[in-house]
């Protein structure tokens, strides 16, 4: 696509009943920023991009062709989260996200591999999960502390 800001090589894809409230709901409670919304004549989101920091995520609605479930399509099991690594502040995103009514199912918490993470659920059950490096930690200081057997740590 031309005139967008460069993208990084991943992006995710959420389908939502109402788009419209699902963009809405983003930017109030996790920050987000609409890069561009394109409707159809007859009003219908037909794409969507928002930012955070240097990430982006596609907010969709349904669309003819393309496969879509939504966590009740799934009994409520999630098939699928998106984590989003903040520079600062996870305990404050937390409080925004909790005041504009964000199911928190993960509260705010150290991990043995040094970062803070906190996960919610928006409106339509879909999982977001939200970190912040705390503290540098080795892979030897992560198994210690975890019990766990880590290959590949850089």
């Amino acid at each position: 696509m031309s005139n967008t800001s460069p993208r990084p090589v991943f992006g995710s894809a959420i389908y939502y009943r109402d788009p419209f409230a699902a963009l809405d709901w983003l930017e109030k409670a996790f920050g987000f920023t609409r890069q561009f919304v394109i409707t159809s004549p007859d009003g219908q989101l037909v794409h969507s991009e928002m930012r955070f920091e240097d990430g982006y995520v596609m907010i969709c609605g349904a669309w003819p062709g393309m496969p879509y479930s939504s966590p009740e399509d799934v009994e409520g099991k999630n098939t699928q989260s998106v984590h989003v690594q903040l520079h600062g502040g996870l305990d404050e995103h937390c409080a925004r996200a909790r005041a504009a009514g964000a199911k928190i199912v993960r509260e705010p918490s150290d991990q043995f591999y040094g970062d803070r993470v906190y996960a919610a659920v928006d409106p339509e059950g879909h999982v977001w999960s939200f970190g912040q490096t705390m503290r540098e930690v080795s892979r030897e200081e992560a198994e210690q502390a975890s019990g766990l057997k880590i290959d590949g740590w850089v």
